[in-house]
């Protein structure tokens, strides 16, 4: 059997004074490894940014905001890069608490964690975050919560929204602001599912579950084009893609930033070959993954796109 050999690896040079896109551009001259693969993830994602047809999805997995990553995404939205937003409502909860003048804390994963039990600081690996956040959190919360009228079943991105629109920066802020819809499909599965279900005790506001895949599913079947940009998978990936799967259409563009291996049948590292045997992705469609930290991957791909973009 005879292998014809592709074309040859260039090395990469680097130089004082390059801008991430030309460091990105040698990474794709070397072509190797996933240095090559977030080159070419940064080719669609520049195709799906600028292809004004297209319906950009986002899916925000992971401890992305404890690692300093929320303010990426904010701005994607303030910048109109962004029309569906889903995420974990951890993520979510860690932006509200950055909002309210909360922080999240350098710290480090070699240490007793059951002394920063007693100290009441809770640990996210190297990041810490003191307790004394979630008392603001709660307070906040349950003043917010407070001003949904009794009675009133409302959908989760509902109360995303309502959530937002009493935060003056953030992600769930800048979607308020931008009208962009924010879905969260395990809601439940967070600080601030644990607030509504503290406040619904001596409340009767209804969150309806199901509210949201309407307007989802409208979404996906109307839209002429779709592109998602995946950060992690879970929950976040399987909503957009299962909804998506409900339509004869399938994703024309999709760029996935995941650490977890295929090989081990989850979500989260099951590669875009394999959704396209769902008809998730479509059998053309500019689809690549970059296996590695996102809190590295995310900032370099986002970088060097808006360089070149412009924006």
């Amino acid at each position: 059997m005879e292998h014809e050999c592709g074309t040859p690896v260039e090395q990469a040079r680097v130089r004082a004074g390059m801008t991430v896109n030309e460091l990105v551009g040698e990474m794709g001259k070397s072509g190797a490894y996933n240095a090559g693969s977030l080159f070419k993830a940064a080719d669609i994602l520049e195709e799906m940014l600028t292809d004004d047809a297209t319906v950009k999805f986002f899916g925000l997995a992971g401890a992305m905001v404890p690692g300093g990553m929320g303010g990426i995404v904010e701005d994607l939205i303030r910048d109109g890069y962004i029309d569906i937003l889903v995420s974990t409502g951890a993520n979510l909860t860690h932006d509200v608490i950055e909002a309210i003048g909360c922080r999240h804390y350098h710290g480090s994963e070699v240490c007793d964690d059951v002394e920063l039990y007693e100290e009441e600081i809770n640990r996210i690996y190297d990041v810490y975050l003191p307790s004394e956040a979630f008392i603001s959190f709660e307070e906040f919360m349950q003043e917010t919560f407070g001003q949904i009228e009794d009675g009133t079943t409302v959908s989760i991105a509902d109360m995303c929204r309502h959530i937002g629109e009493r935060l003056d920066h953030g992600i769930l802020a800048a979607a308020a602001a931008a009208d962009i819809p924010v879905y969260c499909p395990a809601l439940q599965d967070s600080m601030i599912g644990l607030q509504y279900w503290l406040f619904n005790q001596t409340h009767k506001v209804t969150v309806d579950a199901f509210g949201d895949m309407n307007r989802m599913l409208d979404t996906c079947f109307t839209a002429e084009r779709a592109g998602a940009l995946l950060v992690g998978g879970g929950v976040p990936k399987n909503y957009i893609f299962q909804s998506m799967l409900m339509t004869p259409k399938g994703f024309e563009y999709a760029v996935q930033l995941t650490g977890d291996r295929p090989d081990l049948g989850g979500l989260s590292g099951a590669t875009l070959d394999e959704a396209k045997s769902w008809g998730k992705v479509t059998g053309k469609a500019g689809a690549q993954t970059v296996y590695g930290d996102a809190t590295i991957t995310l900032p370099l791909l986002i970088a060097a796109v808006r360089e070149r973009i412009g924006r």
